[in-house]
């Protein structure tokens, strides 16, 4: 028999609130966005004169004239970047190549001194 009684006892959980009698709970989502005001419409902002909105996971441009003149431009300039990166891939490879033909080289002067040394 423990000394000050039992050091361990716990206290009853209260009763469970009873669930919600409320019927919106069971309305799907698109009745329950009319109701309740949770449907704002798609995302948009305009950019530098740009009007762009979120669709799919993307800002795209919103159709018009100044739209299709600005893909046409963006389709150049990816063409564009495209290019400068496989030159520019094009020139690291021969930076590259040129260091390991000058370390080559020095490599062999380095063993000739050697074997004149011997």
């Amino acid at each position: 028999m423990p000394l000050f009684g039992n050091t361990f006892s716990p206290k009853k959980t209260p009763p469970r609130k009873s669930a919600s009698l409320s019927n919106l709970n069971n309305l799907d989502r698109s009745t329950s966005e009319m109701e309740l005001g949770l449907y704002y419409g798609t995302p948009t902002m305009n950019l530098a004169g740009q009007n762009l909105k979120f669709e799919n996971g993307h800002w795209v441009a919103e159709t018009g004239i100044s739209g299709c003149v600005d893909r046409r431009e963006a389709q150049c300039l990816r063409k564009r970047n495209q290019q400068l990166e496989e030159e520019n891939n094009l020139l690291q490879f021969s930076e590259t190549t040129a260091e390991f033909q000058m370390m080559k080289k020095e490599l062999e002067e380095l063993k000739s001194v050697n074997q004149r040394r011997k």
